[in-house]
């Protein structure tokens, strides 16, 4: 039996799509699976060091990893109406001069960031933070303003913060295809028929937990951090969908966009040939 290790976040989305996986719920064809739970921005720093067999990371991040791992078909984290939010404590105009701005970011190989720096280049004064610090550091007055990711856009309406430009909606009117934010990819050391295997493998981790909801929510609610049944089932709903199943050829096109902007101002620089497995 083949032991492989899961790079997966805390956040329902992962959790919900990696149930059924990581606990045998369904023909695993013979794998083991030994699961490490991080920040996203933690999962993106042992992608580039190749730490992790299988691994949910940014597109961001992938770009600088993409000579160790393969983005797999299933598990993508690529929609509309589901990107980051730039908000603030003071109400601040997104047409403002945005160029002073202290800026808190969720890290800086999140594809949030890349959207940041692709749609306002003029914010430069930017602190990583963990992704769930963020809205109460605005609150205590640390910064001006801070870039949401994940269910923080189901809650910050209620702590009286205020939006100043969805990201999410700015790529999909400028380009028309849904924002890619985060990948699973599998080591492109592993052979060909495991990559291929694992690929079929998340798919039907998804699947089951699409069939058998409330099956998979205890392993969600074990590790969604004081977060309700109605934001956790609200995060679900918006990041796993369609393409978490099957990118297809429009969610392909839509990465190797983000990729091409990327490049244009200059914080991609090689991505591989034949990414995907």
């Amino acid at each position: 039996m083949t032991s492989l290790t899961v790079g997966l976040s805390p956040c329902p989305n992962d959790t919900f799509m990696f149930d059924a996986m990581l606990h045998q719920k369904i023909d695993v064809q013979g794998f083991t699976f030994s699961s490490v739970m991080k920040d996203v921005q933690q999962l993106n720093q042992d992608a580039f060091n190749g730490d992790l067999d299988i691994t949910k990371m940014s597109f961001f991040a992938y770009a600088s990893a993409s000579a160790n791992y393969k983005i797999l078909n299933s598990g993508s984290a690529l929609g509309k109406s589901c990107g980051p939010i730039l908000i603030s404590k003071k109400k601040i105009n997104a047409n403002d001069d945005l160029s002073k701005l202290k800026v808190c970011i969720p890290g800086v190989n999140t594809t949030a960031n890349l959207l940041l720096s692709i749609f306002y280049p003029q914010i430069t004064n930017k602190t990583e933070l963990v992704f769930s610090e963020i809205e109460n550091a605005l609150l205590r007055d640390e910064f001006d303003a801070g870039l949401i990711i994940h269910e923080n856009r189901f809650t910050y309406r209620a702590k009286g913060l205020n939006k100043i430009v969805d990201l999410g909606e700015q790529w999909e009117t400028r380009t028309g295809y849904p924002i890619p934010l985060g990948c699973i990819a599998v080591k492109r050391t592993l052979p060909q028929d495991v990559q291929i295997k694992i690929d079929a493998i998340m798919r039907e981790s998804i699947k089951y937990a699409f069939s058998n909801r409330e099956d998979v929510m205890d392993f969600v609610r074990n590790n969604a951090q004081e977060m309700d049944d109605d934001v956790m089932k609200q995060h679900i709903a918006l990041y796993v969908n369609e393409f978490s199943v099957d990118l297809g050829s429009e969610g392909k096109s839509a990465i190797a966009l983000l990729f091409a902007k990327g490049k244009e101002i200059g914080l991609i620089k090689n991505v591989s040939d034949d990414i995907f497995v």
